[in-house]
């Protein structure tokens, strides 16, 4: 990326510790990593190696125990849990690897979900949520709960849901892992042209090498660090 390009997202030296009934577990050992407006950033490393826990403080999920980690300029660590709210729902999309669809509703209405609490009308946020949908390949299940669509499907109505919003900061938690070949290539497109856009970012955990040639930067962690960080993958 340009070094002059603006930092979306800046972390510095954070740590985060999990207590397991008495023995402490060290997540995250200092992390510094920047991730520019305008890019796709990857986070590659083996299972438990911190990469959930480290996009989990980025987006506000959980708080870090020490160090800071910016976002749009904002330290969401010091935000009052109201105005921390407010803010995600605003500027932050997440795509959960358990994808998090509430059960009772349909792919519209969960698709539909941050529009309404960012205070869009039901009837134009459904709209809107059926285009999204339309765009990751769904247009014909909007009224389909997620007991009736696949693993894959489901994947797909999470990251319509994250995309719905048109958020500035978009995380991802392995968002191919349930897809097949061509619809992760489609729902990577997708992704990458979202992060085209020079007042976006994408950051993205995942396993899947077939998707590692869409990434602008990818960083490598394991045991709580970031190994390197690298343009390609040929360089891992």
């Amino acid at each position: 990326m340009d070094g002059l390009a603006k930092a979306a997202v800046s972390c510095k030296n954070v740590v985060k510790v999990y207590d397991t009934g008495g023995d402490k577990v060290v997540a995250l050992g200092g992390i510094d990593l920047e991730i520019c407006m305008g890019e796709l950033m990857m986070l590659v490393g083996p299972s438990g190696c911190g990469k959930t826990t480290l996009i989990s403080v980025i987006a506000g999920i959980l708080d870090q125990d020490s160090g800071s980690c910016e976002v749009f300029g904002k330290d969401l660590l010091h935000m009052r849990s109201s105005e921390k709210l407010k803010f995600r729902a605003k500027n932050i999309g997440f795509v959960f690897q358990a994808f998090n669809l509430l059960p009772s509703l349909n792919a519209v209405e969960n698709v539909s979900i941050p529009l309404i609490i960012n205070g869009v009308k039901r009837q134009t946020a459904e709209r809107q949520a059926a285009n999204v949908l339309e765009q990751v390949g769904l247009g014909t299940r909007g009224k389909s709960l997620p007991s009736q669509l696949s693993g894959g499907q489901q994947q797909r109505v999470a990251i319509a849901r994250a995309l719905v919003h048109d958020p500035r900061l978009i995380v991802c938690d392995e968002p191919t892992s349930a897809l097949d070949h061509e619809t992760g290539h489609n729902v990577m497109e997708l992704l990458r042209q979202v992060a085209l856009h020079r007042d976006r970012a994408l950051v993205i955990v995942t396993h899947d090498a077939r998707i590692f040639s869409f990434a602008d930067r990818i960083a490598q962690m394991d045991d709580g660090h970031i190994e390197k960080v690298v343009d390609s993958a040929e360089d891992l």
